[in-house]
């Protein structure tokens, strides 16, 4: 599965300066906050494949982005895999999307009820990062540690989220690792394979299974 991840800022490559055909090769759209929605919705317009997408802090919408599929707090399932997002960045001022370590342990919770019905988590999307995992020590960006909490007891095998601009320092990373996790800082845009064939194959897999043991 070809992912194509956005997050912060709208690409000009997919924008302004889009071309036809550009956004068929993708098999799916993940936008991790902070777009506007024509945005988001010009993406799931020109593209072959769904747009599943978060809050961000900033995502104070007048409405919501139409032909879009909000997974903020739940599993979405697409294709077998597996896809939980969470909202909003650690609460420096009030706002819709802004919440204290304590008020997103309340949203994880409700996430991890999603999980546990879906039997599992397989990408788990953010806008802000996790705590200590490519953030910063002042609230406006600092991660939130459920996150961590999230990733250490479903081992996901993606880590999307934004929030963390490329221009906020040289060595800001966009791909980085921990406990088997691929994390991947999607803002403007990222491009991301996810090997999903297994998923794909397991109602297959167990009709064989099945029938073998006949």
């Amino acid at each position: 599965m070809k992912i194509l991840a956005v997050s912060d800022t709208e690409a000009k490559y997919l924008y302004d300066y889009y071309e036809p055909g550009r956004l068929q090769e993708y098999d799916l759209i993940i936008a991790c906050g902070d777009l506007i929605p024509e945005y988001l919705e010009f993406l799931v317009t020109m593209a072959d494949c769904p747009l599943l997408y978060v809050h961000g802090n900033h995502d104070d919408y007048d409405r919501e982005p139409e032909g879009c599929i909000c997974i903020d707090n739940r599993v979405f399932e697409y294709r077998g895999v597996r896809i939980g997002g969470l909202p909003g960045s650690y609460r420096y001022r009030d706002g819709e999307y802004m919440y204290t370590e304590r008020q997103m342990q309340g949203l994880a919770r409700r996430l991890r009820r999603s999980i546990q019905r879906h039997g599992g988590l397989d990408i788990l999307v953010t806008h802000a990062p996790a705590r200590h995992l490519n953030d910063f020590d002042n609230l406006t960006h600092r991660g939130f540690d459920c996150f961590n909490r999230i990733i250490e007891r479903y081992r996901p095998k993606l880590f999307l989220h934004g929030h963390i601009h490329s221009s906020y320092g040289a060595r800001i990373p966009r791909l980085t690792s921990r406990d088997g996790t691929l994390v991947v800082n999607a803002c403007d845009h990222s491009v991301v394979e996810f090997k999903d064939e297994w998923k794909q194959n397991k109602s297959l897999r167990r009709s064989i299974r099945r029938q073998k043991a006949e």
